[in-house]
């Protein structure tokens, strides 16, 4: 047993499939697996998603290399290895999935940066860091995957420096969400809520942080999602030795409940921007 819990392992599981893997490697953008930022609706998967880690990094205050950041879901360590390169600052990509921390090594190794990234394979729940220890806790797209959101908080709270940083995107349900209208996605994620911007000014503030900005950019969200869902069914007979039809179906049914539920109003997505404070 891993000893995560039951929603981090199932995400664990998933993450570690073969067809999970040559699916976001292939299709969802390579070395930044996560929501984009998009100028224009048909632009490539890869340039938004590699803007969003631009936009996110622009907002981080002062990193230089004595500086230390948390990835916290850092996937194929894309931003990781973004962060490390443009700053000079070392970074620990705290990751659950093994398969994506073996890619997320070779690319650091590559690409000259594993001297000043650590991947740890490991769960957000518990980071395996000293208290005060952060100058930024980062993460993409991945705080969803918790069923213990507020300790995920806590945990960034714990390890953040005084006027440290907490800067990350989440897929969220609205603030005023109706009840039962997302269960399609509760149902393909396994788990019974999403966050939203409201529970996290609410959870961020209960753990002594404060709030810097928070920009709610629902719209990207749609777009991305259509994005990755007409690029899996363009390139759907390329995957055919590597990505099983049974998984792409799942995806492209998966992907219309996310697209269906950000154009009805249920969902939201943003950057959301907390610091420690200084005293």
């Amino acid at each position: 047993m891993s000893g995560y819990t039951a929603a981090v392992e199932t995400a664990r599981a998933y993450y570690n499939s073969e067809d999970a893997d040559q699916f976001y490697f292939q299709i969802w953008g390579g070395e930044d697996i996560h929501v984009g930022l998009y100028e224009r609706p048909d632009e490539p998967i890869r340039t938004a998603s590699r803007r969003t880690v631009e936009q996110l990094a622009a907002r981080a205050n002062g990193l230089d290399a004595n500086s230390l950041v948390i990835d916290f879901g850092s996937g194929f360590g894309g931003a990781a290895r973004y962060l490390a390169s443009t700053f000079g600052c070392r970074v620990k990509a705290l990751n659950l999935s093994e398969t994506e921390n073996q890619r997320a090594r070779a690319m650091n190794r590559d690409q000259g940066l594993d001297h000043l990234i650590e991947v740890i394979d490991g769960s957000f729940e518990s980071v395996p860091a000293q208290d005060q220890c952060a100058d930024l806790v980062w993460s993409q797209d991945a705080i969803l995957h918790s069923s213990q959101r507020e300790q995920v908080i806590a945990e960034a709270a714990r390890v953040l420096r005084p006027g440290g940083d907490l800067i990350f995107t989440d897929p969220m349900q609205a603030d005023d969400c109706p009840p039962g209208v997302l269960q399609p996605i509760f149902e393909r994620i396994h788990l019974s809520s999403l966050g939203s911007i409201q529970f996290y000014r609410q959870t961020t503030a209960a753990c002594g942080l404060v709030e810097v900005e928070v920009v709610a950019l629902t719209q990207q969200l749609i777009t991305h999602y259509t994005r990755v869902r007409e690029e899996l069914m363009r390139q759907r007979p390329q995957l055919i030795d590597t990505v099983s039809d049974a998984y792409i179906e799942r995806m492209i049914a998966g992907l219309g409940h996310w697209i269906e539920g950000g154009r009805k109003g249920y969902l939201s997505w943003g950057i959301l921007h907390f610091r420690a404070p200084l005293s």
